[in-house]
């Protein structure tokens, strides 16, 4: 008899349908359904869910609940809304994920590296101009986090040629790249790099973290990428630097507020490139092979996955 498994999740129908379809494909062994068909006895028992985006309040009905499984590698909305501290909570890491993430630290690092946004602006006025070129090797690119995805773009963007540094809150080893850690290293980081990749998840120490005081240490005419959390950027700061000429231009592919309003002014700056939170995007299929493979030794052992950290938050 298979197993049932809530589906937890604050998405439309189609995107419902569309993940439990793929789930029910890489674990056939086990019955993936909605929390609303869920019968009383069953919500009773069930020890594991997967959660995408889900409602505290179902989540709450679950009382044998052992541990969630996101469907998202950024777990901070979860450690906000889910009230159970005994629920464990493991986020998604998958290495289709982490290549996807690669991908687009190094198109966009190239983006800005061959100096798109000049040459799109020269454009626009009719001007037949070439820039000084610069080598990878003569661009130093810092990585904010190197964790599962940054350490990823990192090697990526030492395969390329690119001279890559990286910071982290703790030590790590990443060969081909120069790592700092801790707090009292990071204006240095941030001195050194023509372009800074932040995909930091978001903490309490993160929150704000590249402020006015942290943009003052950048490079004249560097560049920000940011692929982490957009509460990590204050947006006032960033558009004065912006105004006054700190920063070069800035890809921004997270916001505090998603979709990104209307008003905001980052649509119409001439420095800023705005993406619709696509720099990472979750594919059914491989993230199904990691979710079924965490539940299959849970079944197995008895074990949950690795969980997150609730007091630094991942």
């Amino acid at each position: 008899m298979r197993q049932i498994i809530p589906f937890v999740a604050r998405l439309n129908d189609a995107e419902t349908a569309a993940w439990i379809a793929a789930l029910s494909m890489a674990m056939p062994q086990e019955r993936i359904v909605t929390f609303q068909q869920l019968s009383a006895e069953e919500r009773v028992a069930a020890t594991v869910a997967i959660v995408a985006n889900p409602d505290p309040t179902q989540i709450d009905q679950l009382p044998a609940l052992q541990w969630v499984q996101s469907l998202w590698a950024g777990v901070e909305r979860l450690l906000t809304e889910l009230r159970n501290p005994s629920i464990g909570i493991v986020r998604l890491e998958d290495a289709q994920l982490a290549a996807t993430m690669a991908e687009a630290v190094l198109a966009w690092t190239l983006y800005l590296h061959r100096d798109m946004p000049a040459y799109a602006a020269q454009q626009r006025a009719r001007v037949w101009h070439a820039l000084p070129f610069r080598l990878p090797c003569e661009r130093c690119v810092a990585i904010l986090g190197l964790g599962h995805m940054g350490a990823r773009a990192a090697q990526t963007l030492v395969a390329n040629g690119f001279e890559v540094i990286g910071w982290t809150r703790t030590a790590k080893i990443i060969e081909g790249v120069k790592t700092f850690s801790g707090v009292a290293t990071l204006n240095n980081v941030l001195s050194q790099a023509d372009i800074v990749v932040c995909v930091l998840p978001l903490t309490a120490d993160t929150r704000n973290l590249l402020n006015e005081n942290r943009l003052a240490h950048f490079k004249t005419n560097a560049a920000l990428i940011n692929f982490g959390r957009g509460a990590i950027v204050n947006t006032l700061d960033l558009i004065t630097a912006l105004d006054r000429g700190t920063l070069s231009h800035v890809v921004l592919d997270v916001f505090e507020v998603e979709p990104l309003p209307a008003e905001s002014a980052l649509w119409q700056h001439e420095k800023v490139t705005v993406l619709p939170h696509i720099s990472a995007p979750t594919h059914h299929g491989s993230a199904a092979k990691v979710v079924a493979e965490n539940v299959a030794r849970y079944r197995a052992t008895g074990a949950m996955p690795k969980t997150v950290n609730r007091r630094v938050g991942y």
